[in-house]
């Protein structure tokens, strides 16, 4: 697998380190048998701990190591001498990585702090020496405890984009256009659907201050839910977002239905989580700039309000026909609107 790949789900095999052996000695004194217990206790085995780097944006490094281990606490030796604990062992993960437990399917934590950590295998506790079962009946005790293994478990983990927008829709509509145009990402552009084969997030400056995380999410199709074409795969980055923008392809076939396209991807939307069809949508109709993409927009407005109007904006969160904005991603025309709709969703969002 080549680098720079897009992975957004890996599984590993976590374990902590074994706790080092307890320690039978006694020292030399004179009238206390065998010179008294002197035996040291092991050390404690080191964790395995989880640790969010902002600097990472994929999950790739699991498909080359899959098996991490921390390192065994040293054992106890005479004179008391406690062993040193094992080395934990700190794994690098992306921002916004969820950790369950591949077998139960447990929630162990979602890291979404810069530097956060979670421990998810805890290192065994060093035996004791018999320094420890001394007692007045046994004062020379030759027992000592073996070190306790350390957690064992294999994790999967789940990458879910940290965004503030989303940008969802048919393939090629030009979503990877607009992310372009807004930011300074540079996401792959064709004039063929499927595009678009991972997310790519920007940073998009609000004019008079201020700036927001957009996300470009691959095409969805209708069954994207159950799994069919290629978007399906990345509805869990949506779940994220506070914001949808929702884009329309005004370009798109003349026989292609862009009312029918706009219900559709809502009710994908539902499908995969019900909460999302609920969140606050900026309706963009890109493409504006071709010929007689001005007509199809106007009978694109007509429609989802008399929609809305029909049935109060439910199905889908159906926008009422100022809510439609036009843009071109190409020419820049209407973008400005865009991002001045977005940021002030994203204001009362935070706000409520």
């Amino acid at each position: 697998m080549p680098d720079g790949v897009f992975v957004d789900e890996a599984r590993i095999y976590v374990e902590g380190g074994a706790g080092g052996n307890g320690c039978v000695a006694f020292r030399r004194e004179k009238y206390v048998p065998r010179g008294g217990p002197a035996g040291g206790d092991g050390g404690r085995g080191g964790d395995v701990r989880l640790r969010a780097d902002p600097g990472l944006s994929t999950l790739l490094d699991f498909h080359y190591r899959r098996h991490f281990r921390a390192g065994r606490g040293e054992h106890g030796s005479g004179g008391n001498r406690t062993g040193a604990d094992g080395e934990d062992v700190v794994i690098p993960v992306p921002l916004g990585t969820v950790v369950r437990d591949d077998e139960t399917g447990e929630l162990l934590g979602d890291l979404v702090e810069p530097y956060a950590e979670l421990v998810v295998a805890r290192g065994g506790r060093g035996g004791w020496g018999n320094a420890r079962f001394a007692s007045p009946r046994n004062r020379a005790p030759r027992r000592a405890e073996p070190g306790k293994p350390g957690e064992a478990r294999r994790l999967r983990l789940e990458l879910k984009l940290l965004a503030d927008a989303g940008l969802v829709g048919m393939p090629n509509a030009g979503k990877s256009s607009i992310l372009a145009r807004v930011s300074a990402a540079r996401p792959r552009i064709a004039d063929y659907p499927f595009t678009t084969l991972e997310p790519s997030l920007g940073v998009v400056a609000v004019p008079g201050g201020g700036s927001f995380v957009m996300a470009d999410i691959p095409g969805l199709i209708e069954g994207a839910h159950e799994g069919k074409g290629l978007g399906h795969r990345f509805l869990r980055h949506i779940e994220r977002t506070r914001v949808l923008v929702h884009v329309l392809d005004l370009g798109a076939p003349g026989d292609r239905d862009l009312y029918r396209d706009y219900i559709t991807i809502n009710r994908e939307l539902e499908q995969h989580h019900p909460d999302l069809v609920q969140r606050p949508q900026v309706v963009v109709a890109n493409k504006v700039d071709l010929p007689g993409a001005r007509e199809r927009l106007r009978d694109l407005r007509v429609r989802l309000a008399d929609a809305g109007r029909a049935d109060g904006g439910a199905d889908g969160g159906l926008a009422g026909g100022d809510a439609v904005l036009a843009v071109s991603a190409l020419t820049g025309e209407g973008i400005t609107d865009m991002i001045l709709a977005v940021a002030r969703l994203l204001a009362e969002s935070r706000r409520a």
